[in-house]
């Protein structure tokens, strides 16, 4: 770390302690060149992910749409709000760990179907009724038929 008064890239740090509720870690260094001493802060370095959306423009993650479009899917369900944030918690952890920086909103919407399908059929259906936009009753009808079958 180079210090900010005489330059010298060589410093020893004498304490750390995490600050911000744990998401940066402050460090004081003491320069080995001229003793002064001097503050840094440490932090995660966390690129954006980009969502591809369907009809090709790109926007940012937000995580609080995804947790929107659970919610509205789970609405009037026993599902807990615990349950949802688990859920948002797990695709987005899948999402930050895969390689790809930039993510087709459809991996986003097969995430979310396939956790719902284990947690409530009925917020299954419902999602997948407004992601696959079924435009009649024997897209639905196919669906529900999926399901039985798969049982």
């Amino acid at each position: 770390m180079k210090c900010p008064y005489c330059g010298y890239t060589e410093s020893k740090v004498v304490d750390s302690r995490p600050t911000d509720e744990g998401a940066r870690i402050r460090r004081r260094r003491e320069c080995l060149g001229c003793g002064k001493r001097f503050t840094t802060y440490e932090v995660i370095e966390t690129l954006p992910l980009v969502v591809i959306k369907k009809d090709k423009s790109r926007e940012e993650f937000d995580r609080a749409k995804l947790t929107r479009g659970i919610l509205r899917a789970c609405e009037k369900r026993p599902v807990s709000l615990n349950e949802i944030e688990k859920i948002v918690d797990d695709i987005e952890l899948s999402l930050q760990n895969s390689l790809d920086r930039e993510v087709p909103s459809s991996l986003i919407g097969s995430y979310v179907m396939d956790k719902l399908k284990d947690l409530d059929e009925i917020a299954y259906v419902r999602f997948a009724s407004v992601y696959r936009q079924f435009t009649d009753i024997n897209t639905f009808m196919d669906e529900l038929n999926k399901m039985i079958h798969n049982k």
